[in-house]
């Protein structure tokens, strides 16, 4: 018996086995392959009956870059931040496997961009204009959005905690997946032909915010108190908790702009 040969056999199918392993897990990584394969543990964060899948992040393989070009196709694997920015604009770049920590810009622009395996935290965007993307397994925390105009996005598995969105525009954005938007604020917000569907709000302060047209089946908005809303006349079909039905009337009425007879002079 020739020991030595099945040796060299073994190794070989060794290697490839091994080669294919890691072929597999890089295209977990780019999201060429479902994250639910053998042996891969995707992190999550879950809410009620809502999980978002987070990014794929490993710190060995991110290198510092001193900034986003813009000229570049995909930036992938980096870690940008502490930057003061007059501008940051991107268009038809491609972000994959980062994190962006501490920027602050004055003007922001995001047009066309494919976002995958991303993080955001302690982010100031200001004047943030972002179009036509695509944006999969990203997390904000802690990020300064307000004013921000969101036109034509597409979410699947986004999170966005602890960050301000005040004043901010959703238009056409479309959650493909699920979406978290967990102690935010959203103090007069705009929510227009959105369909968000696979999206759930816990602990945001919604003051002011207001819906008009789009699709909010199975919306979620449990844990917030609604009595501000407007344009609640649009929530059809969202799952709220049964005292909440009282915020509702009284955002409803206040829509309506009703008069209550006792404030009514009969004289």
């Amino acid at each position: 018996m020739d020991t030595h040969a099945d040796g060299q056999a073994a190794g070989r199918s060794g290697s490839r086995l091994g080669e294919m392993d890691r072929r597999r897990w890089l295209c977990v990584r780019r999201g060429q392959l479902a994250p639910a394969v053998e042996g891969t543990v995707m992190e999550t964060r879950t809410i009620r009956r809502t999980s978002v899948t987070l990014p794929a992040l490993h710190e060995d393989d991110l290198s510092v870059v001193a900034s986003l070009d813009p000229r570049q196709d995909r930036i992938a694997d980096f870690t940008y931040a502490d930057v003061q920015l007059r501008e940051l604009a991107l268009t038809g770049v491609h972000l994959l496997g980062g994190r962006i920590t501490e920027a602050v810009a004055q003007r922001t622009r995001f047009e066309e961009l494919r976002v995958d395996s991303v993080t955001f935290s302690g982010c100031d965007l200001s004047d943030l204009r972002w179009t036509d993307s695509k944006v999969s397994r990203v997390v904000f925390t802690g990020c300064k959005l307000m004013g921000a105009a969101l036109t034509d996005l597409t979410l699947d598995n986004v999170l966005l905690e602890n960050c301000r969105l005040d004043y901010a525009t959703f238009t056409h954005v479309r959650a493909t997946g699920p979406v978290i938007l967990s102690k935010c604020s959203l103090r007069e917000t705009e929510f227009a032909s959105v369909d968000f569907s696979a999206v759930l709000f816990d602990g945001c302060d919604l003051t002011g915010a207001e819906f008009s047209g789009g699709q909010y089946r199975d919306l979620d908005l449990r844990g917030n108190d609604l009595s501000r809303l407007r344009g609640v006349g649009s929530l059809r079909q969202v799952i709220i908790d049964r005292p909440q039905t009282q915020q509702l009337a009284e955002a409803l009425a206040a829509d309506l702009d009703v008069t209550y007879g006792e404030d009514v002079d009969e004289f």
